[in-house]
């Protein structure tokens, strides 16, 4: 079967939704989600760092870690990072764990990083499910690391190749652990997806002898491909730099990357980002289509950008937690 973006945009939020078949999950998010006054500090008790020491590659002088707490126009509070020299993954653990593990991902247009609101919070809702979340706060590419582009996959490539090395400890399935990545976090988490075989680090431990290959992909509002023009340009200029080399550019081209056999993926954008136009996340299921991987995409009417978990209860795109848990568990009992 064919898509264009025209049929595409016209598929409903999700086919028979029905409230009532909620109820039971529904309560669990509200009740798991935070409120905007609550600010949760960056790291959480429970972490790991990703590299011995300072990471390869590192520039001199090294990045000065810059916390930053923006307040939203609603009151609500984020908590950012860019300047992260030693990239690390908090651990967050449900009440009840099922077995099933998230690298939750968070975007900033590769020049901050949304540790709460595309993180901290997102870890809390998905908890209520019964998914052991991990936050991952990786380095960013433009300040000053050898190898730029490939800087923030090798973070993503080490943490889930060291969570599934230390799976029993966790309490998880190490072959149901997947990714979840908001906007640029997005385009991290899809590409270590596809390149997730990509050497973009040399081996440190015997944990590198494991996979990163997610289980599976949420790819929220993500950025697809680092094209001028189609990309999201502040992703693009921080990712691959003034004058990226085309094979490098390629790489990074997610809609083009995906061959049969990548991981499932799940899709959430809506139709008025003004960030990370929609034909990102259109584009990526049709070439998920073409290469015979099973997707699953929610093109919401309203919503905007980097939204998280905030939307109204009222907006059907509130429902994206409740629709992933139960993609998840589709893959898991299939």
């Amino acid at each position: 079967m064919t898509f264009d973006r025209r049929s595409l945009l016209t598929l409903p939020l999700a086919a028979g939704l029905a409230l009532p078949a909620f109820a039971r999950s529904g309560a669990q998010f509200t009740a798991a989600q935070p409120r905007a006054t609550d600010v949760p500090m960056w790291p959480p008790a429970e972490r790991f760092a990703l590299w011995p020491g300072i990471p390869p590659g590192a520039p001199n002088p090294l990045p000065v870690p810059q916390p930053r707490m923006p307040r939203y126009p609603d009151g609500y509070r984020d908590f950012q990072m860019r300047g992260v020299v030693r990239p690390e993954v908090g651990v967050f653990r449900p009440a009840r764990p099922d077995g099933r593990a998230v690298l939750i991902v968070p975007g900033g247009g590769y020049s901050i990083t949304s540790l709460r609101n595309e993180g901290i919070d997102v870890a809390r809702v998905l908890n209520g499910f019964g998914i052991t979340a991990f936050v991952l706060s990786y380095r960013l590419p433009g300040e000053g690391w050898a190898d730029r582009a490939d800087v923030p996959l090798a973070d993503a490539q080490r943490a889930m190749r060291l969570i599934r090395a230390n799976a029993r400890a966790y309490g998880i399935r190490a072959e149901k652990l997947g990714v979840l990545g908001f906007s640029a976090g997005g385009h991290l988490a899809g590409s270590v997806t596809v390149l997730h075989e990509f050497k973009a680090y040399r081996p440190v431990d015997a944990s590198d002898r494991h996979s990163a290959r997610p289980a599976w992909a949420g790819l929220m509002y993500a950025v697809s491909n680092m094209d001028p023009g189609r990309s999201h340009g502040g992703s693009r200029a921080n990712l691959l730099g003034p004058d990226p080399q085309p094979a490098v550019q390629a790489r990074y081209a997610i809609d083009r990357q995906l061959k049969a056999g990548d991981p499932p993926l799940f899709l959430v954008h809506t139709e008025d980002d003004n960030t990370v136009p929609v034909a990102n996340s259109v584009d990526t299921l049709a070439a998920a289509r073409r290469a015979g991987i099973p997707a699953e995409a929610h093109f919401l009417q309203h919503g905007g950008h980097g939204f998280g978990t905030r939307l109204s209860p009222r907006s059907p795109g509130s429902l994206w937690p409740q629709l992933f848990d139960r993609w998840m568990g589709e893959l898991v009992a299939g």
